[in-house]
């Protein structure tokens, strides 16, 4: 079954040491920062897996609403916690949308209600 989302991937820039992506792979969640002009800055809490190394997100309508104007495009800062804080570059990734639905449906549980 597809789930409807934007889906995203995030790779490492240059720059950001320590990137390992095996041990954040099991972590529940990742805050995200976007900017949009009219709001400023908003952090948001999203699900995420990671598929041979790059991080995916499925993002709801708002905050996929949101990364759309972020000003900061393509950068974006995601943390896992107050010491796990990277820098990504961050694209679309349709192409994704059922390894990704898989994958998050193995990882949460409840992924079926999404």
């Amino acid at each position: 079954m597809k789930r409807l989302g934007a889906m995203l991937s995030l790779s490492l820039c240059l720059g950001g040491a320590g990137w390992d992506p095996k041990s954040v792979a099991q972590q529940g969640t990742v805050e995200l920062p976007t900017v949009v002009p009219e709001e400023g800055e908003h952090w948001s809490t999203v699900w995420f897996v990671v598929i041979d190394d790059t991080l995916y997100l499925r993002l709801g309508p708002r905050a996929a609403g949101r990364v759309g104007h972020n000003t900061t495009a393509p950068r974006m800062k995601v943390r896992f916690s107050e010491d796990q804080v990277y820098t990504m570059r961050y694209a679309q990734a349709p192409e994704m949308a059922d390894q990704i639905a898989d994958a998050m449906a193995e990882k949460y549980w409840s992924d079926f209600l999404g």
